[in-house]
Parts: structure tokens; sequence; C-alpha cells
């Protein structure tokens, strides 16, 4: 089963997939590729799979990917061969993946497998707290990027499952865990 966080930068996605994967043994992510530059706090292989410009265009040119986007001026994509791995071993995998991404992933896969979608909503007052007082802050110039898109990704959420305002980061994870309890039961 496969499981998309979605919501704007800052909502909360990497928080509460960090802490689903802590408190579920079944539970696990696969890190997407991209070709930006890594962060304070990012880990090779963990985080992100960090590869050049050229090295995403060429997987995105051999069929590597099942979906890719650009964001905020860089790649970000999620590997077909570590993906179907994790599947086989009967994951249950969280991805955080923006709204295009999600468009496209669920296309590709809602015939083969369960896929449960999520949006986290974050009022644009909070999400501009939430980016200025990050460990990796953004530049004015990337917050007001990420501030730009809010709209965009809000008049996506009729795309999701489910839509949950993340203001309590207990109370999400637990109705978020309760959803993919009840999702994985359904499924079996």
């Amino acid at each position: 089963m496969l499981v998309i966080l979605s919501g704007v930068s800052g909502a909360g996605k990497d928080t509460i997939k960090k802490e689903l994967i802590k408190r579920e043994k079944n539970i696990i992510t696969i890190p997407s590729y991209t070709d930006r530059p890594m962060r304070e706090g990012d880990v090779a292989g963990g985080t992100y799979n960090f590869v050049s410009t050229e090295e995403f265009e060429k997987m995105i040119h051999n069929n590597e990917l099942y979906e890719y986007n650009v964001h905020h001026d860089h790649y970000y994509g999620t590997s077909k061969k570590i993906f179907n791995e994790k599947i086989k071993e009967g994951k249950i995998i969280v991805k955080d993946i923006d709204v295009n991404g999600t468009e496209n992933l669920v296309k590709l896969l809602e015939k083969d497998m369960k896929v449960v979608t999520i949006f986290l909503r974050v009022p644009k007052e909070e999400l501009q707290r939430r980016l200025e007082n990050r460990v990796d802050r953004p530049s004015p110039k990337e917050i007001k990027l990420r501030l730009n898109r809010f709209d965009y990704e809000e008049s996506r959420i009729n795309l999701y499952d489910y839509v949950l305002k993340n203001d309590n980061l207990e109370k999400t994870v637990q109705i978020i865990s309760t959803i993919i309890k009840n999702e994985y039961e359904l499924n079996k």
C-alpha cells in the first residue's frame, strides 16, 4: 500500500512521515531523487537521493521514474526500482509528494495497488512562520516562492481521499495512523 502525504512546503509532511515510521514497524519511506543541493540536516540516501541535473534527466530519458516534477526550480522523482522492491517486501510506503506528482502517481498505480492520499492544510500565516523558523531556513526569495504556490496547492485538494488541518502534531499523527490501519484492513 502507498500512502501519499501532500501539502504546501512547511505543512509538516516530513515530520509526520518520520513519526509514523518511528511508531509503526511496517511503515517505511523511500527517498525521492532530486537535483537540488543538500541542505543542513540532509542525509544522502535518507532525506533524498541527490544527483546532478544531468543524472536526473538521464533517469527521465531511461524511464526509471514513476513520476517526476519540477518543484521550486528543482527536479524531484520516485524511482521505479526502489519503489517496487519495497512493495514486494509487503511494506506500507509513506511518501511526501507535491500535488502534481500525486496526481501522476495515482493514475499510474491505482489499478495495481491501494493508494491513499492525504493533504495537510496549514493557514498561510502559520506556513510563513514555519518557513521562517525552519532549521534549514529558506532565503526570503524561496519563502516567497513557496508562499506563492500556496493557492495552487490548496486548489488541488479535491484530488485527495483525506484533507487534514495540521495544527497539532500528535493529533495529526494519530489520525493518519488510524487512517492507514483502516485502509490497510480494507485492502486485505
